[in-house]
């Protein structure tokens, strides 16, 4: 019997979604599409298996099967990053935020400092946010953007370094536009004697398909969801030297999580997969050139990026000049079926839950087929919208025929 007849209300639920999704421009930069052997994987039988501990080690029997699963998934994890062979990699993590905690918990004690960039210029929740777990149990001390480049500022980050010698420094963001050197930020480490940790949940995609520099060469410990540019399931990873690899299993399991997901890590294995493809290559590439064009647009238009524009796949546009708020910004373009989610900007004024700009990624829609002619199509429809609200209906239905023209992957 098929949900539509067992759970009608579940399914209606689902098949609205997949309306929304196929009728609507995602510019959520968090935000991708799975294609159908992702979600194959991840809605497998695979779901059904209890695995605690590692393959070889497991506390359940019939684990034979599963555990080649994940190795499979850790050594596609290894080529997609192109790891040396002295890293390790952890696919168990249930989601990144998991994954921070885990790295913290396994390197750290409790009050011991980090620095990270503040969540307002571009950093996580799980960066040590004080209504954050992270935030409440370690020394955070946050760096900031140049406020006259809106750009990582390495030589004052290093001067913060020598000021609160942290343990461990982290890099790699959640809304920064641009290219990050990796190579700096481990001469900093080196300076200051700290663990070298990035977070590049949001610029994995690129990495993998070499569209923007990798930490690897450089850092102790790096970080990622498998969603978001990698296109994969809500889940992570952790890769490290071999010399934090216990400390790390051990802080995955049995310190913070229980059975690992074994459904997720088929689904990241098939993620990892893909990421390897020449097709895969293109699209991440695509992916930078509809965010500059997307940028170039807007600033034509008389709109503010932080930073200046963006080298990526996201940008954060600053409406300060434009007399509306992020949060208003947000449901207004929502109206007009372009999805985006609000940004604090840096030094922002305003509050967290209704900041002055809004996060623009260009991930999903490039997933779609779209490119440089259809972005400068949709930021003239952003303009439009700011410009005369009045008009949001009318750019909803352009939307939704335009959308017929390209559609999304998995759906």
């Amino acid at each position: 019997m098929s949900l539509k007849t067992k759970d009608p209300q579940i399914y209606d639920l689902i098949q609205r979604e997949r309306k929304r999704e196929m009728e609507t421009l995602d510019l959520i930069a968090s935000e991708n599409f799975a294609s159908k052997e992702v979600m194959e994987a991840l809605g497998s039988i695979l779901g059904n298996k209890y695995a605690e501990n590692y393959p070889g080690k497991r506390y359940y029997g019939g684990c034979e099967i599963v555990d080649q699963v994940e190795e499979l998934a850790r050594d596609r994890v290894r080529e997609a990053f192109k790891l040396p062979l002295d890293w390790h990699v952890n696919v168990q993590p249930y989601s990144g935020s998991p994954a921070n905690l885990e790295v913290y918990n396994a390197l750290l004690e409790p009050g011991d400092t980090i620095m990270a960039l503040d969540l307002l210029s571009g950093g996580h929740l799980t960066h040590g946010s004080p209504v954050n777990f992270t935030g409440k149990t370690y020394k955070f001390v946050h760096y900031g953007l140049s406020p006259k480049t809106g750009k990582l500022d390495y030589m004052e980050i290093l001067k913060l370094a020598d000021k609160v010698n942290p343990k461990l420094i982290l890099c790699g963001y959640t809304a920064y536009s641009r290219e990050i050197d990796f190579k700096k930020f481990r001469e900093i480490a080196d300076k200051v004697r700290a663990v070298a940790m990035a977070d590049i949940s949001h610029i994995a995609g690129l990495i993998a398909a070499d569209a923007h520099p990798s930490p690897i060469p450089f850092f102790d410990v790096v970080t990622s969801t498998t969603h978001k540019t990698l296109r994969g399931p809500r889940a992570a990873i952790i890769m490290c030297k071999d010399k934090f690899a216990t400390a790390i299993d051990k802080s995955v399991f049995p310190g913070m999580q229980g059975g690992p997901h074994i459904n997720a890590i088929a689904a990241i294995a098939v993620t990892m997969k893909e990421a390897k493809t020449a097709g895969f290559r293109k699209y991440a590439e695509q992916v930078v050139k509809n965010c500059k064009a997307m940028a170039h647009t807007l600033q034509d238009f008389g709109f503010k990026i932080v930073s200046g524009g963006t080298d990526n796949h996201l940008m954060i546009v600053d409406l300060t000049n434009k007399n509306i708020t992020g949060l208003d910004a947000r449901k207004l373009l929502e109206s007009a079926g372009i999805v985006t989610s609000q940004s604090g900007i840096p030094q922002d004024p305003r509050k967290p839950w209704d900041p002055s700009g809004v996060r623009l990624g260009s991930a999903a829609v490039t997933s779609r087929g779209m490119k440089e002619k259809e972005m400068q199509k949709i930021a003239s429809w952003i303009a439009a919208v700011i410009t005369d609200p009045s008009i949001a209906a009318k750019v909803k239905q352009e939307v939704k025929r335009f959308c017929k023209n390209f559609p999304a992957p998995g759906l």
